[in-house]
């Protein structure tokens, strides 16, 4: 147990193995369209560097993320995309700018899309709510970021909560304070969330590869330990959705030859893109039911890290996106498409109520860009 613990395996192997009937690779003729989200708590002065610092490190993306990736395509004729959770405590104009002019090229490509991240400690619900509502006006007033609610027409913002400390999950409550923070995030215009999976992180919850409703109880903290799955019951009362990376057990890589190590999703340098992670992801199964063979695999990362950048911006993501277009000629019935995490999120509320529309047609279901 103590072994257990120590890699955080407590809080979360007894629902893995509870699912291990659902959770299998694909299997042979079973199509498949892989939807790939990189999610990157993108924070341009981690480590609290200088400006001209973070100027250096935003400036490689911008040069070099459409030299890289600009010629790969995928099954809809999309460049890679990449989501920046740009973190509201870092916010500097022209840093946003810089990122905001990746995302809408110059070639007339758009090579990603802005949302919200977040790191805050011993917060109230009342001046989070301020602080959200604030930054979600100055991205689209300001840059012309962020989307629109088509049935509403309020801005809305998918959310990651820096520290992983989503809903005051730490046991110590650091890094948050709100027991309430679903309802403030629901309520300021998040469309979805983004911050799971967490492990080996004491934040990371029960349960595990799902897109699903949590709904905030303010009384306790971490409420969305447990939630409905999409296309299972009607969207609960409050629901927030929640959309998790893969989290597997992955048996082909072993500590002391013994122990399986962990797939959680995240990309950096020790963790690079690969053809065994390709087959974990689906493996984890991250699927709405009602469309069995949509695999929603959102990835994580800290893209401004030097160390990741060799990995984000280098060959092993080069290597990578070959990969998967090689996969897609050899193999008619597996399909990848490149999406936002706003586009995941509208896939994922197509699937949930089973339309007849391509993916494709499902990225701005609800959700659309302001520009």
């Amino acid at each position: 147990m103590g072994l257990l613990r120590g890699r955080g395996l407590h809080r979360w192997l007894v629902p893995y193995l509870l699912s291990g009937a659902r959770r299998r690779a694909p299997a042979p003729g079973e199509p498949v369209h892989l939807l790939l989200a990189v999610c990157d708590h993108y924070e341009p002065k981690r480590g609290g560097v200088p400006m001209d610092k973070a100027r250096a490190r935003v400036r490689q993306w911008v040069d070099e993320y459409p030299r890289l990736f600009g010629r790969f395509r995928d099954a809809d004729g999309r460049p890679p995309r990449h989501t920046f959770f740009y973190p509201e405590d870092e916010y500097e104009p022209d840093l946003v700018d810089m990122v905001a002019d990746l995302c809408r090229h110059k070639s007339g490509q758009s090579f990603g899309e802005v949302e919200v991240h977040l790191h805050h400690d011993n917060d109230t619900a009342d001046h989070l709510r301020r602080t959200l509502l604030a930054f979600k006006k100055t991205l689209a007033e300001r840059h012309g970021l962020l989307s629109r609610d088509k049935e509403t027409g309020e801005i809305v913002y998918g959310f990651i909560h820096g520290n992983w400390a989503l809903d005051n999950s730490r046991s110590d409550g650091r890094c948050c304070g709100v027991n309430n923070e679903l309802d403030v995030l629901r309520e300021t215009g998040c469309y979805a969330d983004f911050t799971l999976p967490s492990a080996p992180s004491e934040t990371q919850t029960r349960k595990i590869n799902s897109v699903y409703w949590a709904v905030d109880d303010p009384l306790r903290p971490k409420s969305h330990n447990t939630g409905t799955d999409l296309g299972t019951a009607p969207r609960p009362d409050g629901g927030l959705l929640m959309i998790q990376g893969p989290l597997v057990l992955d048996w082909s890589r072993k500590k002391w030859g013994v122990f399986p190590r962990v797939e959680n999703a995240c990309l950096q340098k020790s963790q690079p893109p690969g053809p065994q992670r390709i087959a974990n992801w689906l493996r984890a199964r991250v699927v709405v039911p009602t469309k069995p063979h949509w695999y929603f695999v959102k990835l994580h990362t800290h893209g401004v890290n030097e160390p990741n950048q060799e990995v984000l911006l280098g060959e092993p993501m080069v290597r990578f996106h070959e990969l998967l277009a090689d996969r897609a000629r050899r193999d008619p019935l597996f399909r990848f498409h490149y999406v936002t995490a706003r586009e995941m999120a509208n896939i994922a509320l197509a699937a949930e109520r089973n339309l007849d529309v391509s993916i494709q047609d499902a990225r701005s279901l609800r959700y659309a860009p302001l520009d």
